[in-house]
């Protein structure tokens, strides 16, 4: 069962008790184009942009999470295979797009008002054509930060299925707490995967470009390989309250979007 509230009160409801909600064609068909528009221009190398300030990662030939290489900063050649692409607040459209009135609300709804709000990971998720990587059981939470993140938005570019690796979550999980503290970045352990993220349990979040997800960081989710002939592509942002340190390297700072 998916969630498609009609207001942000049951919109937070939604939030609070099951860990997400989506908000179907909320985006306008021309906006949709043209950040898909704009990603390839990025990863074909024509966009004007700072390429250093904007990390790129391809993916592996294998389909296995463990071989993937870790990626940088820089253009890393003309390709739309880009598995994942950071830093995309620095391009102009993007940082216009993840600014706009109504994730101001979002963030205000969660983490109160007259706070900065940065953005941790401003991120192109790709999983290409026959190909794209089995990402395992986590939660989004990194333990280098003093406070977790809250709040991430999903905006798929492209239709969301079961064949092409859409994304997997379980529903209420965010309500565990951490799972896996020890991990750097939320990751389970096979044995916990088991244990919390049962197959009965699973709900695939099918969606089509135009919707917009909203997810609790700590939600358990997971996403397969994409089995088809055309790429998954989509947005995600990790908005975070501003005041949020990295403790393991003080001299790192996150790029401010705006104040609630």
């Amino acid at each position: 069962m998916m969630f498609r509230p009609s207001n942000l009160d049951q919109c937070f409801q939604l939030f609070e008790e099951e860990g997400y909600f989506i908000l179907p064609q909320f985006f306008e068909s021309a906006e949709i184009a043209g950040l898909q528009e704009r990603i390839d221009e990025i990863m074909l190398g024509t966009a004007d942009v700072d390429y250093e300030q904007i990390w790129m990662q391809l993916d592996t030939d294998s389909g296995k999470y463990k071989d993937l290489s870790w990626g940088g900063n820089g253009f890393q050649g003309a390709t739309l295979d880009y598995r994942k692409i950071q830093g995309l607040e620095a391009d102009q459209r993007f940082l216009d797009f993840i600014t706009s009135s109504f994730f101001v609300q979002l963030c205000e709804r969660v983490y109160g008002p007259n706070l900065p709000i940065t953005s941790f990971r401003t991120m192109f998720m790709n999983k290409a054509a026959g190909k794209g990587t089995w990402l395992p059981w986590h939660q989004d939470r990194w333990n280098f930060l003093d406070q977790d993140p809250l709040l991430t938005v999903w905006i798929p570019l492209d239709e969301a299925t079961l064949e092409n690796g859409c994304v997997q979550i379980i529903r209420r999980s965010h309500c565990k707490g951490l799972i896996n503290p020890e991990h750097s970045s939320g990751f389970l352990t096979e044995v916990q995967a088991i244990e919390h993220a049962p197959a009965e349990d699973i709900v695939p979040i099918l969606v089509k470009p135009g919707d917009l997800v909203v997810l609790h960081n700590h939600l358990l989710h997971a996403s397969d390989k994409n089995r088809t002939s055309s790429p998954r592509r989509a947005l995600s942002v990790c908005y975070m309250n501003g005041h949020t340190k990295n403790i393991t390297e003080p001299e790192i700072s996150y790029p401010q979007l705006f104040t609630t």
